[in-house]
């Protein structure tokens, strides 16, 4: 059996919540596989989907910067939240999307060189980690080409904790594209429609709904049905186009779009932390070094 530690059982739990005896037994089952076991409990009837981003954390911001035809979307991470209200971070964030937007380099090696007004990106990442005393460290970029008949959309949530770049064909009303990025800011889609789902995914969710039926007792006659029928609402629930308008939800984004003329063409989203596992101190152990020095 495998030894499943509370932490194990405390992130499945954050993840689907589900109880904590059942987060234990479905890490048990899987012999401590985290993706394996929200899978077990989604079978299950248990749970519902659960995003890998909910058990990351970082601190930071990301910023949205255009240039022309041309936008960069960009993240700077720091150690605590603290320094995200710091001016002088939050002016360096802002010169990093401005400096990417306008010089586009290929790489996050080109990206450190650019030269500024106080040197490099990486040499005045270097000096904001000395004076805020903080480590402080550009994560990613990300730049978008848009057609002239095209429009921007960009939005900062918090300040900056979210930040969305959306394209749209057809129109070069940015206040439209910026709807559609308040909308991917609040509500997550994961891709602009369906055809760009993976097979791979859709197979996989196949399968889970399959089983989700059978252990419903459901007949074998009636699961298929089931199945088609959850499949296509799974779909739609991470397709932009087809979600319902977080300003107007009696009409799907497509539609809205639809009414000014324009299609969407892509959206790009980055969520301060996402992907990166956040240091967990133990304060009592902490403390305890300390005392033993």
């Amino acid at each position: 059996m495998a030894d499943i530690s509370a932490k194990l059982v405390k992130e499945l739990r954050d993840m689907t919540g589900v109880g904590m005896m059942d987060a234990k037994r479905a890490l048990v089952e899987v012999e401590g596989n985290m993706d394996a076991a929200v899978d077990y409990l989604r079978e299950k009837g248990m749970a519902k989907a659960a995003k890998k981003n909910d058990r990351v954390a970082a601190e930071g911001l990301a910023n949205v910067s255009t240039d022309g035809n041309f936008a960069a979307i960009v993240e700077v991470n720091s150690e605590t939240d603290f320094v995200s209200k710091n001016e002088m971070f939050q002016d360096l964030v802002k010169k990093i999307a401005t400096e990417i937007a306008k010089n586009k380099p290929a790489s996050m090696e080109e990206a450190l060189a650019l030269k500024t007004d106080k040197g490099t990106i990486e040499s005045e990442l270097v000096e904001a980690t000395t004076v805020i005393g903080e480590k402080i460290s550009f994560r990613r970029f990300e730049l978008v080409e848009k057609a002239d008949d095209a429009a921007f959309g960009a939005y900062l949530h918090m300040g900056g904790r979210i930040a969305v770049l959306t394209v749209l064909d057809g129109t070069t009303d940015e206040e439209v594209a910026k709807d559609v990025a308040m909308h991917v800011a609040a509500i997550n889609p994961r891709y602009v429609n369906e055809s760009q789902i993976p097979q791979e995914e859709l197979d996989h969710e196949k399968a889970i709904l399959s089983e989700q039926a059978l252990n419903e007792g459901k007949p074998a006659n009636i699961v298929e049905k089931m199945v088609i029928g959850r499949l296509n609402k799974f779909k739609a629930e991470i397709s932009l186009v087809d979600q319902p308008f977080v300003k107007d939800p009696d009409m799907t984004v497509e539609k809205y779009v639809a009414s000014k003329g324009a299609t969407v063409k892509s959206f790009t989203r980055f969520e301060v932390g996402e992907g990166i596992e956040k240091r967990e101190d133990n304060f009592a152990d902490e403390v305890m070094s300390q005392i033993k020095k």
